[in-house]
Parts: C-alpha cells; structure tokens; sequence
C-alpha cells in the first residue's frame, strides 16, 4: 500500500515550530513500529535549514517525489523569504506561517495529501499580516468551506470537545444551543469511533457553577442542555449532562465517559493542559508539553501540536517535541481508519 502522505505545517517561523518539527520527524525516523507514512513540510526553506543548523542537524531538503529518508525532508516551499527574527511577534512571521496552512488546506482538499499536522501559530502575528482569524480552526473551516467543525483535545484517554472556543466569555451563552450541542456531540462521536470506540459515552459539561443550581445560577443548562441530551439519548447516543464543571472531567478520568463536551474555551483547555503540561519543580522550566488538538469536521484529518509558539524559548533548541509526535501519531490513526 502506499504510504500516507501527511503535510506539517511549520507554524510561525519566529516560535518553536520549526524547532519541534525537525526533532518530531527525526524521533518518527527512528522509532520502530510505526507505521509508514511520507512526511512533506508546507514553509519556508530558509526558516528550516536555519533551524538545522541552529539544531546542528544534517538536514537535505528534496522534493515532494525525491525518494529520499531522513535526514532528507520533502519540502514545498509556501514563500521565499529570509527568517524573521526569532522570538519576535511580527506580520512578515505571520504571513509565512499563514502561507504555509493554506498551501497545505487546498492540497488536502485536492487529495494531494491525507493529513495535516499543524505546528503553532500566532494569532496576533496572522491578524498584522491583514488575515482576520482567532486561530486555526478558524483559518481551516473557511478555506476547506467547512463551516460546522469544532475543536477536540486529547491527552490519553481524556478527550475533550469544544462547543465555543475564541470567543469572548460574554458571547459563550449565547453560543450554547441546541444545534451547536448536536453538531458537536455527533462530531465527537465519530471521532471516537476511528479511535476504537463504536459506542462512545460522552458526558456534556454544564455551563453555570452547579449546572445552574435549578435556575438560581442561569437556565442554560436546564432549559438548552437537558432537554438537547433526552433528545440524543432518545437516538442512541450515550450522553449524560449536564454534569457540573468541576466534577465532570474527574468523572473522566475515572472512566465513566469517553469524551466530555465543554461549553467554552477554558472549561476545556485548563483539565488537558494540567495533564499534558509538566514543570520541573526545582527549575521552574518545561518538563514536558503533551496532547493533540483535533479540528473535528473537516474534509481531511487535521492535528495539531496542543501548545503555543512559545517566543521566549524560540531558539534555544530547548523545545519539547512530545506533542508533535504525538500530533503525527493521531493524524495516521484517523486517516487509517477512514480507509
């Protein structure tokens, strides 16, 4: 069978995406097991081989068909351009890390590739280059006309779908209704289906503290989300909620549910951060960045490093590729489950 080919979005050229790239596709290089895949890096060529000799890699870059294995590295080369300052928050980083994903989306969506694993991204950097979007989910729903997807977390067996995400905490209840729970809920459902799971129990996350405590703390969650999950078990799905907040992601962990629907973007965020973010207590430094951020939805599996550009550690090869590898890891089981 042909190998997959899976495009990797080099992220902003001034943060640790390129760094976490390089190490990722040397760690998949050298591991056993995996499964074959064909690696191509949608970027900058400049910004890679500077990061290679920042690494001190013996990197080659060849073409997309060049039959070649690491340290070579298929390249399509989004924009000619000299690295931007590293650690630096600007509009030309930002257009080049722009480039590089919508080079990526219109392959995916031409089957030209199976899957994209995205690195990071700025999104005060892509808004200076004069592209108005609050992130990738954003960038990848309008450029693959994809407007229903929705944004999943995953750290081992805790995944976490989002039914609001960069939006002001103002907006969120407004946000919450029946439609958008659906959508989400039967999105998560799939997904976790090309992980294994046939008969996914998903536990849906109450908006107010005490899932609105009979209405004395909002009538969200008794007027929008009950009545949406009777209907969803009423179908077939296994749902339960509205669970409070801050008992339903233990619950997980437990292994009452498979995955849990967060009404916003911290109620989600925070529980998988805590799992996959460690911090060496003696130096205050990164130990570890784990977790896969999923775009559920889409035409084409999308995933995605589960952290940030990390400016203030940019190039000083200190960067943590776990999440990266991760990413990759995640990106091959959706796509050999869809074939």
């Amino acid at each position: 069978m042909k190998p997959m080919r899976v495009g990797i979005t080099m992220g902003d050229p001034a943060g640790i995406g390129p760094e976490v790239m390089l190490k990722g596709l040397k760690s998949l290089a050298a591991r056993d097991g995996r499964p074959e895949f064909t690696p191509v890096v949608y970027g900058t060529a400049s910004v890679v081989e500077d990061m290679a000799r920042r690494l001190a890699l013996p990197l080659r870059l060849v073409t997309v068909d060049a039959d070649a294995d690491w340290p070579a590295v298929r390249m399509i080369e989004t924009a000619h351009a000299s690295p931007p300052p590293i650690g630096v928050v600007s509009s030309e980083a930002g257009e080049l890390a722009f480039a590089a994903v919508a080079s990526a989306i219109r392959d995916a969506m031409a089957g030209r590739i199976e899957a994209i694993v995205t690195g990071p991204i700025s999104k005060e950097a892509i808004n200076l280059a004069g592209h108005s979007y609050a992130g990738h989910t954003e960038i990848l729903a309008h450029l693959a006309n994809s407007p229903g997807t929705c944004m999943m977390l995953a750290h081992g067996n805790l995944r976490v779908a989002h039914v609001s995400t960069h939006v002001a905490l103002a907006k969120v209840p407004s946000l919450v209704t029946r439609s958008r729970l659906i959508r989400v809920i039967e999105l998560t459902a799939k997904a976790l289906d090309t992980f294994g799971i046939a008969k996914p129990r998903i536990g849906v996350a109450a908006l107010n503290p005490h899932a609105g405590e009979g209405g004395l703390f909002g009538r969200e969650d008794s007027e929008v989300i009950v009545p949406t999950v009777a209907e969803l078990c009423a179908r077939g799905f296994e749902v339960t909620g509205p669970v409070a907040g801050d008992t339903v992601f233990v619950r997980a962990l437990a292994g009452e549910f498979d995955a849990v629907i967060a009404m916003f973007h911290d109620q989600g965020h925070i529980p998988i951060k805590l799992l996959g973010f460690k911090v060496d207590p003696r130096t205050g430094k990164w130990a570890a960045l784990s977790g896969v951020n999923i775009t559920l939805g889409l035409p084409f599996v999308r995933t995605s490093v589960d952290h940030g550009t990390a400016f203030d550690i940019a190039g000083k090869g200190i960067a943590s590729e776990q999440s990266f590898v991760e990413a990759v890891d995640a990106a091959l089981q959706m796509v050999q489950a869809r074939l």
